[in-house]
């Protein structure tokens, strides 16, 4: 469908592909020189395959309604994936039988040789097959999801564009918006619960089968979370509750007073007043990428170059529309060597910002690529998420690039930082949903959506009135991909959160070093331990209570020092 990427293996013909992995399989190791330069032959192949999976990947997303889109990411799923995790654990004991990796360098080779032995542990042939049905169950959420259409008006709306509309100064086209959102979500309620139930007793499955009481101690083994463990996101939790929770709703409380409210109701937390309209940057996707690549020149020539060679060859597909999966992601194309961004542009602030967030990701892609090793490129969360948050923040000096408006720039600026306090218990809330439920496998939909709703009590703001909407709030994991998509891929966001704030507030006071630190960082991959990374960052990988409320105090006192 795409040509922005390269089909270095046909995997049409599995069997062809197989007989490279039984080539390297098969190849005689008879000194350390030999098994590191069969240890980059393996990471060329992975990095072939991982393009073909990658790009197959970005059309399906970009034409989730695509019979042919579709049936070419069910035969990955079906053929060559459980092709490649059956071979990456063969590779993986090959190498641990081999007696010259104790004969590598062990300062260079040492997060490998840890990553490599848990690896080992993770594996069972078992859990291949379970994993073929996990992405065909996975697969059946996009389609629901992306099927989603919303009758606004007479017009036929997306759910990025039904969601711009709670921006709008008029309270009862933001209830009405809302309305036809949660009623057409509730459609798929059902159908929704139903793929949570069996995702959740199929992920216990594979947690059984390397004799792991849930599933949850498993993917904190599958990321590799060798710095924190559930106990450490359980006190995160409370520290957020504590620190960042009674700001939100000091900030949601001023909102209500600016909207002349007297109550305050979901339909009304991201509503401008009536004499604003809702910030727009720009109105059409050639000025987004121009003025973003404006505002790169000035911090990095170097990041502008990339936005503009991904634009030219084709690597951005920004815009909204029908048949095509929701939410944004950037995906790495190892062969080309390119990044690739996805995202549904409703011209918003918003898009600015994922956009910036998204290039953060392409930026740190870039500098791993010096990396040979290419598990040293694959990144844990923690710092992707580092990269790309920092992105959003250290260009906020030059933002008048893209806002010419004093008045809008300012209210640019300020709806990022108080964006930075109500997204966090946000993070949380849906970090602890997902402990509840794969510490509880066996739980029912209804006592799941219950629980939600009480983890939204306890963890964020009880300020906004939800009475008589209590099965909105119950379902709103329902629109959250990560849980469908990527389990326990949300408390890394919290975790980078702090961590770029720390790099704002070094930005603050040395812009120059910040950025080299920044950079250094990037450049590492997961050569080195997270800790190691985020202190190349100039910044400590520490979210303790008092890390906590000195970062919120920093960033009150940096939406004071704006002007009124």
């Amino acid at each position: 469908m795409s040509t922005f990427y390269v089909e270095t293996f046909d995997f049409k013909n599995p069997g062809k592909l197989e007989e490279e992995f039984k080539a390297l399989l098969h190849q005689s190791i008879e000194s350390t020189d030999e098994l590191e330069k069969w240890l980059t032959n393996v990471s060329d192949l992975m990095d072939g395959i991982a393009e073909g999976l990658n790009g197959h990947y970005i059309d399906f997303q970009c034409h989730s309604s695509s019979e042919q889109a579709k049936k070419m990411i069910e035969h990955d799923q079906e053929h060559i994936e459980p092709l490649v995790k059956r071979y990456e654990g063969l590779f993986d004991k090959k190498f641990q039988e081999s007696p010259y990796r104790l004969r590598l360098n062990q300062d260079y080779y040492k997060q490998f040789l840890l990553r490599k032995e848990n690896a080992i542990e993770l594996f069972n042939e078992k859990n291949i097959e379970l994993e073929v049905e996990e992405d065909r169950i996975v697969n059946s959420y996009f389609e629901h999801t992306g099927s989603l259409s919303f009758n606004w008006q007479g017009e036929e709306k997306t759910l990025s564009e039904m969601f711009l509309l709670m921006q709008d100064g008029n309270r009862e086209i933001r209830k009405g918006a809302m309305e036809e959102i949660y009623t057409t979500l509730l459609t798929k309620k059902e159908d929704l619960q139903t793929i949570m139930d069996q995702l959740i007793q199929l992920r216990q499955q594979k947690a059984e089968n390397v004799n792991l009481e849930n599933y949850r101690d498993y993917m904190f083994k599958k990321y590799e979370r060798f710095d924190y463990t559930p106990e450490d996101c359980k006190a995160l939790a409370e520290s957020v509750r504590k620190h960042v929770v009674p700001l939100k709703e000091k900030l949601q409380k001023k909102h209500q007073q600016e909207l002349g409210l007297s109550d305050y109701k979901p339909w009304d937390t991201r509503a401008v007043s009536k004499d604003k309209l809702p910030l727009k940057p720009f109105n059409r996707i050639e000025e987004l990428i121009q003025g973003t690549s404006d505002i790169f020149d000035q911090l990095s020539p170097r990041f502008s170059y990339l936005l503009n060679d991904m634009n030219e060859k084709g690597a951005l597909d920004l815009e909204s529309r029908k048949g095509k999966a929701q939410g944004g992601f950037c995906e790495y194309l190892p062969v080309s060597e390119l990044s690739f961004i996805f995202m549904n542009s409703t011209k918003s602030q918003d898009d600015f910002i994922t956009l910036l967030h998204e290039m953060g990701h392409c930026i740190h892609n870039d500098f791993k690529r010096n990396q040979q090793l290419s598990a040293y490129q694959e990144t844990p969360m923690e710092s992707a998420e580092l990269a790309s948050m920092t992105m959003e923040l250290l260009t906020m000096d030059y933002w008048n690039l893209m806002y010419s408006d004093e008045k809008e720039l300012l209210r640019a600026k300020k709806d990022q930082l108080e964006g930075l306090i109500l997204f966090l218990p946000n993070g949380i809330v849906v970090d602890q949903f997902q402990h509840w439920m794969y510490e509880n496998p066996n739980h029912s939909s209804e006592e799941r959506s219950k629980k939600y709703m009480e983890l939204s009590r306890t963890y964020d703001s009880s300020f906004v009135d939800w009475h008589g909407q209590e099965e909105w709030i119950q379902n709103n994991w329902q629109l959250i991909l990560h849980i469908f998509e990527v389990p326990f891929y949300y408390i890394e966001y919290v975790i980078a959160q702090l961590g770029a704030i720390q790099m704002y507030r070094q930005y603050r006071e040395n812009p120059e070093q910040t950025l080299k630190n920044y950079n250094r960082a990037l450049s590492m991959g997961s050569s080195v331990s997270l800790a190691e990374v985020y202190e190349a960052a100039g910044i400590h990988f520490d979210f303790s209570e008092t890390m906590i409320k000195g970062l919120m105090d920093f960033i009150s006192l940096e939406l004071d020092a704006l002007p009124e």
